[in-house]
Formats: C-alpha cells, structure tokens, sequence
C-alpha cells in the first residue's frame, strides 16, 4: 500500500525523442532526495534544499558515479506547487535514456516510482484540486478540439465547482429553514415564507436539470463524433 510521506517520482512528459524531458519529484523529502542525485554547476547554482522556492538551479544529476546529464532544476517548496508538497523537477535533454537515466538517479536517491495520476490524487487529497477539477486535469490532456480544451480548462479554473457550490449552499439554506420548523413547529412559516421555500427547491431542481442537461454535450467534447 502506498503511502502519502513518499517522496515520488515520474517522468512528465511523453516518451520519446524531443529537445527535453522533465523528470518530476512530489513529497516531504523531495528536495533531500534531489540533493543526492544533483551537482550544482557554476558559483550561482546550489543544492535543491539551500534554493529559495520557485527558482532554477543549473547542474547535472549523477548516479553511481557518473554524470547522467545537463540538467535545469525547478525548486518549488510546499504549499506553492501543484501537490502542495515539496516539489522538484529535473529538465533533461530529451529521449528515453536521457530522461530514464535521470528517473533512475532519482529512485536510487530515495524517491519511489509514482502511480499513474499519483500528483493529481495528491493534489486532491491535500486540497488543492477538488474532484471536479481532478477530472479536468485528464480531460485536458486528452482534449482533442479546441472546445474540448476550452471546457477542459474552464473545469480545472473551477466554474463547474462553483455551480456545484450555489446548489450546495441553496440546499442547506432551505435545508436548515425546513429542520428549523421541525424543530420549533409553533414557530409557524409565514405564508410568504413557505412560497419562497416552494420557490427556491423549484429553482433547485430546474437548476440540477440544466446542469445535467450539459453532460451530453460534455461526452461529445470529451470522445467527439463518430461520422462514419
């Protein structure tokens, strides 16, 4: 079973040949665990774990004993990362030896392999990202139209979140008018009252019928058409 302490590791970006790979580490030992495998190249470069956050050191990793590759390395110290933990990533030359090398220095410096979509669950978890926009972290970068990738991105911004938020809080605002009848029953609802409550769960339901009424085009954004 895994665990959330885990400093991780993955390679994020897609395999194969390009100019550049990245490499990327997520957890509370993130930083120690790139001190290990990195030599700072140049008098203003320095260990992962002496950088200030959201700053680039110039290095090379290194693993048994021999330099991997020319790297770039982005400091980014919890809470102010895609996870909110510590987070380093390595920049490395593109192709699969170049950026598994630098996975594998990784590994050996402590770090375990991450799962598939292990950063976005830990984004989730640790409050960074609701469910909504965990789900629009994949459809993001599976868009395939730009519809797609506008939906994709207004998700992740939070707009489907916030419409969720105003049902929500209209659903415990009449929520708690109706257990507060209940609960003091000769305290009687004015009858101007009672037809703003029969309004607004009239307004609740039309509301979740509009928002459901979008799930089909989401599909159709999401998978496209079939023409033939």
């Amino acid at each position: 079973m895994t665990s959330l302490t885990d400093t991780i590791a993955a390679i994020a970006t897609p395999l194969g040949e390009g100019g550049l790979s990245v490499v990327r580490l997520s957890g509370t030992g993130a930083l120690n665990t790139a001190d290990r495998c990195f030599r700072p190249g140049g008098k203003s470069s320095c260990l992962p774990s002496a950088a200030a956050s959201h700053t680039i050191q110039y290095g090379h990793v290194v693993h048994e004993g021999r330099v991997v590759d020319e790297v770039l390395v982005s400091v980014m110290r919890a809470p102010r990362t895609y996870t909110r933990e510590d987070t380093v990533e390595f920049t490395c030359h593109g192709g699969l030896l170049a950026s598994k090398g630098v996975l594998e220095a990784a590994l050996a410096a402590g770090a375990r392999l991450a799962e598939p979509g292990e950063f976005t669950r830990r984004a989730f978890l640790n409050g960074r990202l609701d469910l909504a926009q965990a789900e629009a972290v994949a459809d993001l970068i599976h868009a395939r139209t730009e519809l797609a990738l506008t939906a994709a991105n207004e998700q992740l911004a939070g707009k489907l979140s916030r419409r969720i938020n105003e049902l929500r809080d209209g659903l415990v605002a009449t929520l708690a008018h109706v257990e507060a009848h209940i609960d003091f029953p000769d305290e009687d609802i004015a009858p101007d009252t009672l037809e703003k409550l029969l309004a607004r769960i009239d307004e609740t339901v039309a509301f979740i019928d509009r928002l459901l009424a979008t799930a089909d085009e989401g599909q159709l954004l999401r998978r496209g058409i079939r023409a033939a």
